[in-house]
């Protein structure tokens, strides 16, 4: 087995989605999740198949996220991954709809931080292991700290 590394590419002011995904009309439901949840949001989906044609399988209503969708998907050549790039909406909006999609398995990261993913290869093929999303912490936060970041989630409108 061999590791490896695959940085995401993650266009300005968009949020990455990772998941994984098992059947071929991933990609059309993540694309009826996304327009049925966050009707105005710009989205691209690629959803990597691992059998039959083993073709990268992209939709979305954004040529230019789609295009990114597509070339980290083929950067990372796992099967049954899928890789969703989002203007326009935050995971937060979207996550609970696409976790309650019947093909998928499980979510990696959703985020707007740099990305990296752990990749194994063996004679089969590859797989995602892990993500490496943002940096490390600096510290704990401060009693300052907290008070702002309650401030924050209130002026969001996530909090009363």
């Amino acid at each position: 087995m061999e590791l490896m590394v695959v940085k995401m590419e993650i266009p300005e002011g968009s949020n990455l989605v990772l998941g994984q995904s098992h059947f071929i009309k991933t990609a059309e439901d993540l694309y009826e999740a996304m327009a049925g949840t966050v009707p105005g949001a710009k989205f691209g989906i690629a959803f990597s198949e691992a059998s039959g044609e083993c073709l990268v399988r992209t939709e979305g209503n954004d040529r230019e996220l789609v295009e990114a969708a597509r070339r980290n998907s083929l950067q990372l050549a796992c099967g049954h991954s899928f890789v969703l790039l989002m203007k326009g909406a935050f995971p937060i909006n979207v996550l609970n709809a696409i976790k309650s999609i019947q093909e998928v398995c499980g979510i990696f990261c959703a985020t707007a931080n740099p990305l990296e993913v752990v990749v194994a290869q063996t004679n089969l093929g590859r797989g995602i292991m892990g993500v490496i999303d943002g940096f490390v912490p600096k510290g704990a936060e401060s009693d300052q700290q907290v008070e702002e970041r309650r401030h924050l989630l209130r002026r969001f409108g996530y909090k009363l």
